[in-house]
């Protein structure tokens, strides 16, 4: 195999919970208060790991946050023992202690902005976490992601690893959530496309007016100096601020890439006649699929409650992709119309599947939400951590796994039952065993 992209997914912690923490997240906010399954979850998301893998893709695991956290409960002036410390946390602030026991690191598509070597001034994978300033929830994540990251891509020969933008409003940063890639093979330049909601210094560029815009141009811009991106390898987008204003929080809920295809909602872009000249005028060589899809077709609301876009495009063969849905897409008529017709439109895409992650989507997250993208080479899937990549074997120790360690219900309530914060350490140690991450959480060090 001389090239791959490889599908990263973020296990589900132990602690998953729906505290609908996640404003301008209708998904989230909708379904606030219920009781959840982290058991069922975690194994859903395996489920869709393997599934992945069986259909000859390269699929890696990526190992959840320490929660409840402990020590940024304590950084908030919480003290004691932890039974204390949870306790007093429940009693004063009890939407504090569900944001520490968040586990929405199970979207990985918001641990980092990855570009492949390819791309790169230096050729080395580059990774920069995401400070996700926008949720205090998932602003408390980018430290400990950095260190998983560094420990599933460590050798410095091949990988490059950024500290997280400033955590300022004006940097917010979202990660693979608003940032795609087009090439026409994945150890080939291609170009990257960052999607912003608004601009923190030019206040003449659109922005939404209901809902926040968790990415910013000035990050989008950061991100790509860092990773060594030029004017030939990047596009700055701006996301249509009236779809953030009906709940697409993220670009990744309105439109998806992959390879020479685009796959977006007529509704997604503020200019797209520009975008998709840009693009055009940067891949020349290249014959390039803009798979638009109306709104006369699929109404955005059902776009949105679909999470259609929130699918995942992967390639089979040369010419051949499979567009990975989840089951919500089979159970809204206008969707399921589309996908229907979808693979008969002449384009790559000629496979539709549908997987089973209701957990996720109940609090906000379809498929394209729990998978990291990282395009490797030969030499590069080399020097990955092994212990990380799905198989057989890792998929029934992980299932075994969960059997031991997970709870099949959880209320927010149970959030401050001292055997809980104890039972996701037990966990975590064991995990970092398994996939051979060392000791990369604070309760470790």
């Amino acid at each position: 195999m001389a090239q791959c992209e490889a599908n990263f997914d973020g296990l589900v912690g132990p602690t998953h919970n729906y505290a609908g923490l996640s404003y301008g997240n209708v998904a989230s906010q909708h379904n606030a208060l219920e009781h959840s399954n982290p058991k069922q979850a975690a194994k859903q998301g395996l489920q869709k790991m393997k599934t992945l893998s069986e259909l000859g893709l390269v699929q890696g695991v990526l190992a959840p946050q320490e929660r409840p956290d402990m020590v940024t409960l304590r950084r908030l002036g919480f003290s004691g023992s932890d039974a204390q410390v949870l306790e007093k946390a429940y009693r004063d602030s009890p939407a504090l202690l569900a944001a520490c026991c968040s586990a929405s690191s199970m979207w990985t598509a918001n641990a980092a902005t990855v570009s492949p070597s390819a791309d790169t001034q230096d050729g080395r994978v580059h990774f920069t976490p995401a400070n996700l300033t926008n949720k205090f929830h998932r602003s408390i994540e980018h430290e400990v992601t950095g260190r998983i990251l560094g420990q599933v891509f460590a050798d410095e020969q091949y990988f490059c690893h950024h500290a997280a933008l400033p955590a300022n409003d004006y940097f917010g940063d979202e990660g693979a959530a608003n940032h795609t890639r087009l090439c026409a093979n994945y150890d080939q330049a291609g170009v990257e496309l960052f999607v912003y909601g608004r601009s923190a210094f030019d206040a003449s560029l659109p922005a939404p007016q209901r809902y926040p815009a968790r990415q910013t141009l000035e990050a989008s811009r950061a991100v790509a100096r860092l990773h060594g991106l030029n004017e030939d390898t990047a596009i700055f987008i701006a996301q249509n601020p009236k779809v953030i204003d009906q709940g697409v929080f993220h670009n990744d809920v309105i439109s998806v890439g992959n390879q020479n295809v685009m796959f977006y909602h007529q509704e997604a872009f503020w200019d797209t006649p520009a975008v998709l000249h840009d693009i055009r005028q940067k891949m020349p060589d290249t014959p390039l699929f803009f798979i638009e899809v109306p709104s006369a077709d699929v109404p955005l609301m059902d776009a949105i409650a679909s999470y259609l876009f929130n699918t995942q495009i992967v390639t089979l063969k040369p010419g051949h992709m499979a567009l990975i849905a989840p089951t919500e897409c089979a159970n809204i008529a206008s969707v399921k119309a589309y996908l229907d017709k979808l693979p008969g439109l002449n384009t790559p895409i000629k496979e539709v599947h549908f997987i089973d992650v209701k957990q996720s989507m109940r609090n906000g997250g379809g498929p394209a939400c729990l998978r990291l993208r990282v395009a490797l080479n030969e030499a590069e899937l080399a020097a990955t951590n092994p212990a990380c990549l799905m198989n057989e074997a890792l998929f029934a120790r992980l299932n075994h796994w969960v059997d031991q360690h997970y709870r099949d219900r959880l209320s927010l309530n149970d959030l401050r039952d001292p055997s809980l914060l104890q039972q996701s350490r037990t966990a975590l140690d064991e995990l970092t065993q398994i996939l051979q991450l060392g000791s990369v959480y604070p309760f470790q060090q």
